[in-house]
């Protein structure tokens, strides 16, 4: 049995030029092969987090998304993209599910664990997000968060079988990256897609997108290089490494496992 197709997709961002990004988005998805059913793509893929120019960096969700759902629609292709987003007079790291058949209909994640100069400007969101995808149910993450054991444990109890994480990791942590991704796949048994920054901005982003199997293998990676990283995410691949884990078919949760 084959799985769908899923690519992190490494890129470059342009500090606060949202047509340029956006540009971008749409020439990269549309040189994909047609039977990719995910992409990811960085932390900020939007629109970059520049702190002394927040408010003009920010995007309201429905200006974020509008053409990013087109763009989903043509490929029929799933997109996950980072933004700051702008909302109730507070600005947040989001990222955003877009499904290519839900015209207006968009699940969005916002950052809970703020790194570094995010807290002086930004809000931490409330709630940890999970998402049906092609990949089955599916937990979004966004760069730092991969640090949180507890952020992993939740989405375990919560049983999904992939983690979708944008980031955006500087070169001089990029170790920690390649250690978490693995780390986040391992301790829940699912797949992990990290689609990574690269290029520069306001430090050197390490890039190094990676997607991981359930028993914490990197099936494919990068280096800082501006391409695709794709893979199948076979489901009996998953099945396998669930069934070596939880030979009895129990659930992380400890209920039975609900086989699809």
């Amino acid at each position: 049995m084959t799985g769908p197709i899923v690519a992190a997709c490494q890129t470059v961002v342009d500090d606060g030029d949202v047509d340029a990004n956006l540009d971008r988005l749409a020439d990269r998805v549309a040189a994909l092969p047609t039977a990719v059913k995910v992409a990811v793509f960085p932390e900020y893929s939007l629109s970059e987090f520049v702190p002394d120019r927040i408010g003009t960096c920010a995007l309201a969700r429905d200006d974020a998304i509008g053409r990013v759902h087109e763009i989903a629609r043509r490929a029929d292709c799933a997109l996950v993209v980072g933004f700051v987003e702008r909302a109730d007079d507070a600005f947040y790291n989001a990222t955003a599910y877009v499904r290519p058949e839900d015209a207006g209909r968009i699940v969005v994640y916002r950052k809970r664990h703020l790194w570094s100069g995010e807290r002086a400007v930004l809000s931490p969101g409330d709630d940890r997000v999970v998402v049906e995808t092609p990949a089955g149910p599916t937990g979004l993450l966004t760069c730092y968060d991969l640090n949180f054991v507890e952020e992993s444990a939740a989405l375990a109890r919560r049983d999904v079988r992939a983690l979708f994480v944008p980031g955006a990791w500087p070169t001089a942590h990029v170790e920690n990256w390649r250690l978490l991704l693995r780390a986040r796949a391992l301790d829940g048994v699912r797949w992990v897609v990290g689609a990574g920054r690269t290029g520069r901005g306001s430090t050197t982003y390490a890039g190094n997108s990676a997607v991981v199997s359930p028993d914490g293998r990197v099936l494919t990676s990068l280096g800082r290089e501006e391409a695709d990283c794709l893979a199948t995410l076979d489901p009996s691949v998953f099945a396998h490494h669930r069934g070596i884990v939880f030979p009895n078919g129990a659930s992380i949760d400890g209920k039975r496992e609900t086989k699809f």
